[in-house]
């Protein structure tokens, strides 16, 4: 399976998961999550989904400053409705990456333990900024948000966008559109100094 190097240079994330340990999915429960597994779950790696992994990957190291994270235990709440825009998308990459489930969610063994359900929430008022992530076990929180319309595109690149759509680029048209495509979410995902203007945390 081939796919654009730089999404082994993004930085994994490292959970202890109880479940996935009580079950012999994962030995000692260690798991790491990288943007790659998000890329798959989405089906497309794009600034939706990159602002959704750079959000889960701040916030959670402010939750967890010394510890490891421990999936399943933090309550994700979305300021926007389900249907809103990319909501459904950020909170499909958030949710799966701490193991938040919304009332459909994994209901746990014997009753509770382990449960992922009623997790994930949304129209959430109070937020400032996408989303809200808690500990449950000490109840801190932090709100994250994340402007990707900060994030520059070259103009070139939504004209060869909509060539490709109609099916007029060729084979460079259509490969240059996806190079730029992927630049401008590589730029996000590894330029930390683009990070500090883009990304916003409050306590």
């Amino acid at each position: 399976m081939g796919y654009p190097t730089f999404f082994d240079e993004v930085q994994t994330i490292h959970f202890r998961d109880p479940l996935g340990g009580f079950l012999g999915a994962f030995d000692n429960g260690e798991l790491a999550i990288s943007y790659l597994d998000c890329v798959k779950l989405a089906g497309h790696s794009c600034p939706t989904v990159a602002s959704a992994y750079l959000m889960t990957l701040y916030g959670l190291a402010v939750l967890y400053p010394e510890a490891t994270p421990e999936r399943s235990k933090i309550k994700v709440e979305i300021k926007a409705s389900k249907e809103d825009g990319v909501t459904g998308v950020i909170a499909q990459v958030i949710s799966y990456i701490v193991g938040a489930g919304d009332e459909g969610g994994f209901k746990g063994i014997g009753g509770t333990s382990f449960s992922r359900n009623k997790l994930l929430s949304f129209d959430i008022s109070d937020i400032e900024g996408v989303v809200r992530l808690s500990r449950i076990d000490t109840s801190d929180t932090v709100m994250i948000g994340c402007d990707t319309k900060q994030v520059p595109a070259l103009p070139e690149m939504m004209p060869l966008m909509q060539k490709s759509m109609q099916g007029v680029a060729n084979d460079s048209e259509r490969q240059k559109f996806k190079t730029l495509w992927q630049n401008r979410v590589k730029n996000m995902l590894l330029d930390k100094s683009l990070q500090d203007k883009i990304i916003t945390m409050t306590r």
